[in-house]
């Protein structure tokens, strides 16, 4: 009983503290600090006796230390070359490239309420290349926004299809993917190709025809209020960047075409995402040396990659060492035992399972702003839980993730609807009216395709 009440108190903390906007690693990490505390006053054991340090307070900081090293040694090291390399790309103005090729083609569309679906799938394309939500919004802002407009779609439109389309996009190139594949024990791509993108493919073709019913709906609805935007703020030009030559567009692609490669033609090489996102950045510094001959420069610039894999350590990979280490503080208290005693042999216990994670995980999204820490300080219990209840881990662990990324865009307080709603300066509840009905239906195809399929 104290296990359960403690365990009660301690979750109730971690959600009030990161929806109040404390850092949700430092979060995760206190609370597993208090969770061994209480494991190591009830007599439970904190290490293996070979791991042991001799004394139970400081048997619990080597079980940080180990939980550091082994997230590091793995998925963390993956995720923080993935953001190194999309800084690197950045820094080059590749992924500038990329923008603009795969915009343009839209100007030249005159029904103006076709392009709501079109610009929702061109964005979740670029979302392979602008993993960041926040920072694809700023740039389709500043780039799609004025061409919509000329074109005459509203600017509540406009705000509700790029505040979702960075969502459930199938890449392996996503720090999720990687923590869900590594954590389940599938390789990346199986994971991604053959489980994530039969749901997530669909679920945004989806939501690409509500968006058209939606915002049309919505148009009628408000009349001229949905034009009632200031809009001096988009009007001012912005300094021209120097943009390297066209090519330069295929590279923030070369880790996902050889990773795709890979997992095609040499399933029999044992290759990891690290491996093909050095190999990349290495044909990208010869490629950046021939053109630009002047080695010192190359040298200088390249130095964005190792300044990226900095940040994907404070904004990632912290995260998920804080989520694995709450974790395992809550194995060491018992009671992920317990749930899993209490799921075994339930009738319909895939069903019921998926249905409370992705339900908390669109509870917590709402009012936090996203469901990504929660997921990550989840899914280390999810392979043992989905044992206990005789069903695929993947069925749990998939929904959640993807209800994580969908309610982003639903929630006012996310960074996403706060960036658009700043840029068009209306209410940020005014964008989540036109990105709701899109959202939902989007949930909705996930659960029930989750329930079918997997």
């Amino acid at each position: 009983m104290i296990e359960l009440i403690s365990t009660v108190v301690i979750v109730a903390m971690v959600f009030y503290l990161i929806v109040k906007k404390y850092q949700p690693a430092l979060v995760l990490l206190l609370a597993g600090l208090i969770l061994f505390f209480i494991a190591l006053l009830l007599g439970n054991p904190i290490l293996e006796p070979k791991e042991a340090t001799g004394l139970g307070f400081l048997d619990v900081f080597k079980q940080l230390e180990l939980t550091f090293v082994d997230q590091l040694s793995v998925v963390g090291i993956t995720i923080m070359t993935l953001f190194g390399y999309a800084s690197y790309m950045n820094h080059l103005g590749a992924t500038d490239v990329v923008v603009g090729i795969l915009t343009k083609p839209l100007s030249r569309i005159r029904a103006k309420y076709l392009l709501i679906p079109i610009v929702f799938l061109v964005g979740n394309l670029l979302c392979l290349f602008i993993p960041s939500s926040s920072s694809l919004a700023v740039i389709l802002m500043a780039v799609l926004y004025p061409v919509l407009r000329k074109v005459g779609l509203s600017p509540l439109t406009i705000g509700g299809v790029i505040a979702t389309v960075a969502t459930v996009v199938p890449t392996p190139l996503g720090a999720d993917n990687v923590i869900a594949s590594k954590t389940l024990g599938i390789s990346l791509f199986d994971y991604v190709f053959l489980n994530h993108a039969l749901i997530s493919i669909p679920t945004i073709l989806v939501m690409a025809v509500a968006h058209y019913f939606w915002q049309r709906y919505m148009d009628k609805r408000q009349a001229g209020k949905a034009f009632l935007v200031q809009e001096e703020i988009h009007n001012q030009q912005e300094t021209k960047k120097i943009l390297p030559p066209k090519y330069y567009g295929i590279l923030p692609l070369l880790p996902l075409i050889f990773i795709v490669i890979a997992g095609l033609f040499f399933r029999d090489i044992k290759v990891e995402v690290v491996i093909l996102t050095f190999l990349s950045f290495f044909i990208v510094l010869v490629i950046e040396t021939l053109r630009k001959r002047n080695l010192k420069q190359v040298f200088d610039g390249s130095f964005e990659f190792f300044k990226g894999m900095g940040q994907g350590f404070t904004q990632v990979v912290i995260i998920v060492i804080g989520g694995v280490f709450f974790a395992k503080g809550l194995q060491a208290l018992g009671v992920i035992e317990m749930l899993m005693h209490s799921v075994q042999n339930v009738h319909s216990a895939g069903t019921i399972l998926t249905l409370f994670f992705s339900g908390i995980t669109f509870l917590f999204g709402l009012v936090s702003g996203g469901g990504t820490p929660l997921f990550y300080a989840t899914i280390p219990l999810i392979p043992d839980i989905a044992a206990s209840a005789h069903v695929d881990a993947i069925q749990l662990a998939l929904p959640m993730q993807l209800v994580a990324h969908l309610t982003r865009s639903m929630s006012p307080v996310a960074g996403v609807i706060m960036i658009v709603a700043g840029v068009m300066q209306v209410s940020p509840i005014e964008i989540v009216k036109r990105t709701s009905i899109p959202i939902l239906a989007g949930i909705v195809t996930v659960i029930v395709l989750s329930l079918v399929i997997l």
